[in-house]
């Protein structure tokens, strides 16, 4: 008769087996696909190993890092790395292969490889940048040229997110008194749904038809692990594609993204990305108050030319005879009156050239659009309103007029 074992006897068997082939902890390469500590401390984890496409499991085992080692674990990793403990990670593991009669099979993690998690997300960075390289767009936003004017500036970012504010703050409250137009796209900053986040907020901005003269994507510190839901290669190639350049400050000073190198501009937070903003105007600003104090003086430069053509030519003619000299006098009066012309000609095509670069600056202010009975209405997540069909009976609507704001309420949708 066959020998009959119990669950027992081959569960032990197992234990026995697995503590004499890995009698000492092992090193192990793996991806954290659940991790959560428990309020006693202890991290607990699930490590997978995917195919080479990186579609299906070939692997999977529970871990365990107990309280008594996690936290220094813990920190070790997060001082080296910026990143916390988390799912999606690609991480090296110091682990004692266990197996229980009635728990079953488990790791129990002592020790964690930060090198390998940095590289493997450098790794990936490196990997986005290049797909964008071989397609031949990864400098596409970089080559637009920026605008004279950066006054309608589109933002994405989280409208509660510090960084928000203090660009705001920045750019409308600034020392210059210059005029900014600041519309904000909302999108989640963190998180899985960052980069389709994002790349939706970029679309809205074309949609709207709005005439933006640039986007700022902007962020506050925090985490490393939060920016590196940046390093997406979808959102990577939409910024490449926008038609719009594109000024990125996400972050502390250490942090980079791809982002970064695909944007037209990257600084290192929102606070500098209103900065560069300002700086680019003020330098336009002197560029037109320079041309403004060099016109009078180009002007009576030429006055003082004619001048002085005039009086060799009156020298001249003293020495003719008296009808040469009324012929001689008949032609200056008719010059000097064409010089004056001239004049009254050069100086009203800078005037008028002047005048029509106001009223183009004046006609693009929004308010000024609003002033002459035209308004804007919004749904109630703060989207424009463009046809009768985007809402429904009961939805609540804010206009808004030159001055001051309405709310309404859709009874009949026709």
């Amino acid at each position: 008769m066959d020998r009959t074992f119990t669950l027992y006897d081959i569960n032990s068997g197992i234990r026995q087996y697995l503590e004499d082939v890995f009698a000492t902890p092992v090193w192990v390469q793996a991806e954290i696909a659940e991790c959560s500590v428990a309020t006693n401390g202890h991290c607990y984890m699930e490590l997978v190993q995917k195919d080479l496409d990186g579609h299906s499991f070939v692997a999977r085992a529970r871990a365990t890092i107990w309280a008594n080692r996690y936290r220094n674990v813990a920190a070790t990793f997060a001082k080296a790395t910026g990143e916390r403990l988390r799912a999606g990670l690609q991480v090296r593991l110091k682990a004692r292969v266990t197996f229980h009669e009635v728990y079953g099979y488990s790791l129990n993690v002592t020790d964690i490889d930060p090198a390998y998690t940095l590289g493997d997300m450098a790794q990936r960075r490196r990997q986005i940048l290049g797909r964008l390289e071989r397609e031949g767009v990864l400098a596409d936003n970089k080559g637009l040229p920026l605008p004279t004017l950066l006054k309608r500036i589109a933002v994405v970012s989280s409208g509660t997110a510090a960084g928000y504010g203090d660009f705001c703050d920045q750019l409308l409250h600034n020392g210059y008194g210059l005029a900014f137009t600041v519309e904000l796209f909302q999108a989640y900053m963190q998180g899985e749904q960052t980069g389709p986040s994002v790349a939706r907020a970029l679309a809205d901005i074309i949609e709207c038809g709005r005439d933006w003269d640039c986007v700022v994507i902007i962020r506050g510190g925090g985490a490393t692990s939060d920016l590196s839901d940046f390093d997406d290669y979808t959102l990577a190639y939409t910024i490449t594609q926008m038609p719009l350049p594109v000024i990125v400050g996400i972050g502390h000073e250490r942090d980079q993204t791809a982002l970064d190198f695909v944007a037209h501009t990257s600084v290192k937070t929102p606070t500098a990305a209103a900065a560069f903003i300002l700086q680019h105007q003020v330098e336009q600003l002197a560029r037109v108050e320079a041309v403004a104090d060099l016109l009078p003086r180009a002007v009576a430069a030429i006055c003082q030319q004619h001048r002085h053509r005039l009086d060799v030519l009156a020298s001249q003619m003293a020495m003719l005879p008296q009808r040469r000299l009324n012929a001689g006098l008949n032609a200056l009066d008719r010059t000097e009156q064409r010089l004056h012309t001239a004049l009254r000609q050069l100086l009203m095509q800078h005037d008028f050239r002047l005048r029509m670069l106001a009223q183009r600056l004046a006609a693009l202010d929004p308010q000024r659009q609003l002033e002459r009975g035209y308004s804007l209405t919004y749904t109630a997540d703060g989207r424009l309103l463009r046809t009768a069909g985007c809402v429904r009976l009961g939805d609540v609507l804010t206009t808004r007029l030159a001055t001051g704001t309405l709310r309404s309420t859709v009874t009949e949708n026709g």
